[in-house]
């Protein structure tokens, strides 16, 4: 599904650790993007969850800005801060427990927690062994430019005979292999180098990972850059995106936080913590 968009009005919060050098964007003149996956025409119905409980989350502190752990030694981020608000939305007395990134999976399905609260792309395989919430999150592709290069309105047809860093290896690079022949691709080994190429005016854009490249905006010297055209979200080479995982004995406790995450795009907190996270849109 590609994710609608909405401009917020939403006053910018700054976001300071762990990215000290950040400082929020003031929204340009077509405003602060939030992505709005959820259907107002489709309605989700609260379940009764039965006696209480308590719904164990678990996530990983070393993925930032979706989950990291804080100085004081808790953990927060996007995914985090969103499972926190689903709880209050349910009324819900939840834990949330961070693990090893590589443990979540096998965590999750052995019973030692109920939830996964991270950015773990939803597939076609982990259906199979999983139930998957409402898509809360999608990481599109992007392209990246010099600022006095940029125009919003860029169609990809318009790159023909242009340089495009890509990292290589990667889907955004055999997206444009296969959508933008076209261009002239400039492979690198990392986005760092990609980067690198845009600044010494060997590329003339970078095309990558949407969500790198807006903290790439947000941090030290990246006042430089700017997006252009986008964003891009076809699901073969990007994936359906993130939402929260749980066993499929536990399809009601799905269903009840599809319903709180619908309740919080319509009251705001969605984009309100998608701001705090985010301090300029990937979208």
């Amino acid at each position: 599904m590609i994710a609608r968009i909405v401009k917020a009005s939403l006053g910018l919060a700054f976001f300071l650790a762990p990215f000290p050098t950040a400082q929020a964007q003031a929204p340009s003149s077509a405003g602060y993007v939030v992505p709005n996956y959820w259907d107002p025409n489709v309605r989700v119905e609260r379940p009764d969850l039965g006696p209480p409980r308590v719904i164990r989350f678990l996530t990983d502190d070393d993925f930032p800005p979706m989950h990291f752990a804080t100085p004081e030694g808790g953990v927060t981020g996007f995914s985090v801060e969103l499972a926190r608000a689903v709880c209050e939305k349910l009324a819900l007395n939840c834990t949330i427990q961070a693990r090893r990134f590589d443990t979540l999976l096998e965590s999750l399905a052995e019973g030692r927690g109920d939830v996964l609260a991270a950015a773990i792309p939803v597939t076609g395989e982990l259906r199979a062994r999983f139930a998957a919430s409402q898509t809360y999150h999608r990481s599109p592709a992007r392209l990246l430019t010099t600022r006095g290069n940029a125009r919003a309105d860029l169609e990809l047809g318009a790159l023909r005979g242009t340089r495009v860093a890509v990292v290589s290896g990667t889907a955004h690079e055999a997206f444009l292999e296969r959508l933008a022949p076209f261009i002239q691709r400039r492979t690198a080994p990392d986005l760092q180098a990609a980067l690198a190429l845009l600044r010494s005016g060997d590329a003339e854009y970078v095309f990558g990972d949407g969500v790198s490249l807006a903290l790439t905006i947000a941090g030290r010297g990246g006042s430089e850059f700017a997006f252009a055209g986008g964003p891009y979200l076809e699901a073969r080479y990007f994936g359906e995106g993130v939402g929260f995982l749980l066993r499929k004995d536990d399809l009601t406790l799905k269903r009840a936080i599809d319903y709180a995450l619908q309740a919080l795009w319509d009251d705001g907190t969605y984009a309100r913590l998608f701001i705090r996270f985010f301090p300029v849109s990937p979208f």
